[in-house]
């Protein structure tokens, strides 16, 4: 009887152990499911205490996007005479554009379409469709406050605002149709890092804002006739706009970008206004300042943690050209934005800083047609711009003038 009482101990013995290691297995393989789950999700929407998590975004800009006639011209012939087609103007941006979270560009010409008569230089206006072009090339930052926003008066903003504001995945700045939208707080995500943008110009070409209606445009006034921003009175003052503007989204958001249209037009070097602009900037906590109105690249500086492109020159245009191409280069720079996060706080950091060199093509001075943007660093530039490794050096220079570190991407090499 006691043999049989201490085998039937041992089964006993046995069955425990097999359960215990029928319920380990099941709770490893349960816990592995769940860590592959975990694995799946970004870091950012499942916070670990005392674990560090890292996300990164990309940014990429180009300039001014200055719609001449013979440019909504060759968009309507792009699509055989029935509306206007920009996309093949741009084809080859787009092939960059895809590979960026973020992308922005300065609509330089009112979107007010045909409804208010297209019309170029002086005083221009053009077709929705070239917004649809650069939002089907991936751009989703949209700076419009410039000297050409008032062109065709209060109705060429509020068409241009209709029209942006059917756009929900684009971040418009720098015109508005009330005070209330100019003073909401945009504020975007990708990636877990949030991000919103400011804008201002430093006037309209002498058009007066309505009265009362100050929203409609961002102006931080400049007086070239001063040509002193420490003696300009109005420029100084309303620097505490601008302040205001920062220090109510500053805390909300871990990257704020700053688009200024500013400076000296066909200048390659930033002017004194630019300058303080940027320095103030900075000084108030934006991460990015993006310049633009010059029509000419200029060089680009970090100014403590604060990232300054004073201007990328123009984007597409037809302006004429001379023997350096200087209206027809501009700068198409990219960068990445990191955020680092643990139980005390986030950093953000911005590294990986790359300056491409763009080339606008057209035939020549009397057909400004078939209208192309290349990049340098494309094998095409080779057929639109044979001269293009001496142009390159010309303006790799400029946007190494304050730094000589600054890295240029280089030109295609045949």
């Amino acid at each position: 009887m006691k043999g049989k009482t201490k085998k039937k101990k041992l089964n006993k013995v046995k069955l425990f152990l097999v359960i215990i290691v029928f319920l380990a297995i099941i709770i490893f393989i349960t816990n592995r499911i769940k860590n592959d789950r975990i694995a799946n999700v970004t870091s950012y929407d499942i916070p670990q205490n005392n674990e560090e998590q890292t996300t990164s975004a990309t940014l990429i800009m180009v300039g001014d996007n200055l719609i001449h006639e013979s440019v909504y011209k060759d968009a309507n012939k792009n699509a055989n005479g029935s509306g206007y087609d920009f996309k093949p103007m741009i084809t080859r941006i787009k092939e960059k554009v895809k590979n960026y979270d973020l992308a922005y560009y300065n609509q330089e010409t009112i979107l007010g379409g045909t409804e208010l008569n297209l019309s170029g230089y002086p005083t221009f206006n053009s077709p929705y469709e070239a917004g649809d072009a650069m939002i089907d090339a991936g751009f989703n930052l949209v700076s419009t406050a410039t000297n050409h926003a008032l062109d065709k008066g209060e109705k060429g903003i509020l068409n241009s605002r209709k029209y942006w504001d059917s756009k929900k995945d684009v971040l418009v700045a720098g015109t508005y149709t009330s005070s209330n939208q100019r003073d909401e707080i945009q504020i975007k995500e990708v990636n877990g890092i949030t991000y919103t943008m400011l804008n201002y110009t430093y006037g309209t070409n002498g058009v007066s804002v309505p009265k009362g209606k100050e929203y409609l445009i961002n102006i931080w006034p400049t007086d070239l006739s001063i040509n002193n921003p420490k003696k300009d009175t109005k420029y100084q003052a309303y620097k505490e706009k601008v302040k205001q503007d920062i220090e109510k989204v500053r805390d909300k958001v871990d990257v704020l970008i700053v688009a200024m249209h500013c400076g000296i037009e066909y200048k390659s070097m930033p002017s004194a206004y630019q300058k303080d602009e940027a320095e103030f900037l900075a000084e108030q906590g934006a991460d990015i300042v993006i310049g633009t109105h010059p029509h000419l690249l200029e060089p680009v500086e970090w100014i403590d943690n604060t990232i300054v492109f004073y201007s990328l020159g123009n984007f597409m245009s037809s302006q004429y050209q001379d023997d350096n191409y200087n209206k027809l280069v501009g700068l198409m720079p990219s960068l990445r934005i990191t955020k680092t996060t643990n139980k005390e706080e986030s950093i953000i950091k911005i590294d990986n800083i790359e300056n491409e060199l763009i080339f606008t093509y057209y035939k020549n001075e009397k057909d400004r047609s078939d209208i192309q943007v290349i990049p340098f660093s494309n094998p095409d530039i080779a057929k639109y711009l044979p001269k293009y490794q001496e142009v390159y050096n010309t303006y790799k220079d400029v946007v190494q003038a304050y730094d000589k570190n600054m890295y240029v991407v280089p030109a295609y090499n045949e």
